[in-house]
């Protein structure tokens, strides 16, 4: 078995896959409720403590260059599925508008 192969088994233990949305949901540890990175799926992988979506996206795409970042398009954090429907490769400036935009989409929501 590869270590690609060890790595997607590994995580793939952790995640349940919810029917109704598609996302592969972590069910293992996350970075607690603070902080920046606060409510990401977590794992010790090597030694160290790493993003699951990173380690997830990075096994099954490969490097994520230096000018990008990795975006919940399904606006899940803990959906750790590497497909373009849940996980994509954009520039900051393009995950920060995403966020936006949801943030006003839920409030329009409150608002009704």
């Amino acid at each position: 078995m590869s270590r690609r192969d060890k790595i997607r088994e590994k995580i793939m233990a952790r995640v349940r896959i919810d029917e109704e949305t598609g996302c592969w949901i972590w069910t293992g540890s996350d970075s607690g409720k603070g902080g920046r990175g606060a409510g990401y799926p977590r794992m010790s992988l090597g030694g160290q403590t790493v993003a699951v979506h990173l380690v997830m996206w990075t096994n099954e795409h490969g490097y994520i260059p230096g000018k990008k970042e990795i975006d919940h398009y399904c606006r899940n954090r803990l959906c750790v599925r590497p497909e373009p429907e849940h996980l994509q490769l954009v520039t900051r400036k393009r995950n920060i508008l995403r966020q936006w935009e949801a943030r006003r989409a839920a409030m329009a929501c409150e608002e009704v």
